[in-house]
């Protein structure tokens, strides 16, 4: 269900001032240290910047194995060469790689079992997320949105590497949908699937949200909604076979990814248990759809700004205000949100079961986007545009960390933070919330009240997914620090952002 909550409560709300780091890994490198560690039978598997992935002992940090892919020098990336960690089956460890390319290991020894390539990287592609699991299948979205590159979501064979399905997310010639492209536009339509998927077992679907069209920040040459740009994407996973979707930002000329998290639970609705679908989108608004079906429920703001749009229809759909669209020479007033979210695609959100709450870390950065014609040239960048001058620039920016409640579409509370949130989040039984902030605090949150109940500082910008586990009687949670790149730059952050990527492991003295 892609939760992030799990019920340990050794550490709560009442010890969790006392959590104290007990081992740290320097991986060595600068960067951004956005994964999330994934812990199996007392060994964490842990990916950083270029593709290096390391086999640490769970209990002190010892290095077990470590493996960096050769990548070519001509890499096409937009956002920092970063991976956000690996999926498990068995005895087999898969990660996606800065050139497109899918490779499995033995996650005892290390040893690459099977390495294919997905798509060329020099026509744009890459891969930054976690592959996802589902059965005896290996399945992993793409990026290359920026470059013009057509997305698509793979299925591969785990025991050999076979492509078994692909799914494009942009249509062809033909095709349904295709009309929503104008002319020959869907050829370099983008609508990336960088981000991780789910799969839900109750309605057997395999679930996938998809980034922005292409180019980002101009529309003229592709008017139309541009489908399936911006959407979510329900697939039958033995097949690809497309069961339905939902567009949240048609035709986009904001750069609003629809990649943010997905979470699926069950939620009354008018008065019935109903199966949904949750995501707060990029573009200021939390969505609650039909999991079944795909029809939209409901949606409401959750930024503090929002002027883009003036409200949604009884469909779902974005009422524009073209008052605030990007310009030639960049808008007169600042758009908001800005690209970056709201929340963004790249760090994760936590749903408590228990708390019936969203824990979403949130960026609050308006910009003043700029249109621009552009020309495409395969493997070269095509924005269109840019998010121009933005309140990171100006210094307005700053972060949220939402408690939020689908059910009655209300918030909680909010806890407002000097610069943009960029990390993780996760929940648990102790009822409180893990996450971190751009000066490179490490934060435990109450619950009930978004009280800040205990900070470490781990001497970098906090971009990774926090994780917990209980091993040999003792909970230990793991955080992830290590900035940079271009969202943060973008976004506002402080110099520490650019400093060294450590992981530091915690828990309650002995």
């Amino acid at each position: 269900e892609n939760w992030r909550y799990i019920h340990l409560e050794d550490v709560n709300r009442y010890n969790v001032s006392r959590l104290a780091p007990v081992w740290m890994f320097q991986t060595g490198l600068q960067g951004q240290l956005s994964a999330s560690p994934i812990v199996v039978d007392g060994v964490m598997y842990m990916t950083a910047p270029y593709n290096n992935l390391w086999a640490l002992d769970a209990s002190d940090g010892r290095i077990l194995w470590h493996y960096e892919h050769l990548l070519p020098g001509d890499l096409r990336i937009c956002c920092g060469p970063i991976n956000r960690g690996v999926a498990v089956s068995g005895n087999t460890l898969f990660m996606a790689t800065l050139d497109a390319r899918l490779i499995a290991f033995d996650r005892v020894t290390g040893d690459v079992l099977w390495n294919v390539q997905m798509a060329a990287h020099d026509e744009g592609y890459s891969a930054s997320s976690a592959p996802l699991i589902v059965g005896d299948l290996v399945i992993s979205g793409i990026a290359g949105g920026e470059y013009g590159a057509r997305g698509f979501i793979d299925a591969y064979t785990a025991d050999g590497g076979e492509l078994v399905w692909r799914t494009y997310t942009v249509p062809s010639e033909g095709e349904p949908g295709v009309e929503t492209w104008a002319g020959d536009s869907w050829k370099t339509g983008g609508a990336p699937t960088w981000s991780t998927g789910i799969f839900d077992p109750e309605t057997g679907l395999l679930l996938w949200p998809v980034g922005n069209p292409s180019p980002d920040w101009n529309g003229d040459t592709r008017a139309g909604d541009n489908l399936y740009s911006n959407s979510v994407l329900a697939l039958d996973p033995k097949t690809g076979e497309m069961k339905w979707y939902f567009q949240y930002t048609p035709h986009d000329v904001w750069d609003y990814d629809a990649t943010n998290g997905l979470v699926v639970t069950n939620m009354d609705v008018e008065g019935r248990q109903t199966r949904v679908l949750l995501q707060p989108n990029r573009n200021g608004y939390v969505y609650v759809l039909n999991a079944v079906t795909g029809k939209f429920i409901k949606g409401f703001q959750y930024t503090d700004r929002l002027n883009w749009a003036t409200g949604l229809s009884p469909e779902g759909r974005p009422i524009v205000n073209e008052e605030f669209l990007p310009v030639v020479d960049g808008s007169d007033k600042f758009i908001c949100p800005g690209n970056l979210g709201g929340m963004n695609g790249s760090y994760t959100y936590a749903w408590s079961p228990r708390a019936r709450t969203m824990f979403v870390p949130s960026i609050e950065s308006c910009a003043k986007m700029v249109k621009e014609s552009e020309v495409f040239v395969s493997g070269q960048p095509f924005w269109g545009g840019g998010p121009g001058v933005t309140e990171g620039e100006t210094g307005e920016a700053y972060g949220r960390f939402l408690a939020i409640d689908p059910e009655s579409g209300t918030i909680k509370w909010k806890y407002r933070d000097n610069y943009p949130m960029l990390g993780g989040a996760l929940s648990t039984g102790g009822r409180i919330v893990f996450t971190g902030n751009q000066e490179g605090h490490a934060l435990a949150l109450d619950e009930s009240t978004g009280k800040v109940l205990w900070s470490f500082p781990t001497g970098a910008a906090i971009r990774g997914q926090p994780i917990t586990w209980k091993m040999d009687g003792r909970q230990y949670v793991a955080i992830p620090s290590g900035g940079g790149g271009i969202a943060a730059a973008i976004a506002g952050t402080p110099p520490m952002a650019t400093l060294g990527s450590t992981l530091v492991v915690f828990a309650l003295p002995r």
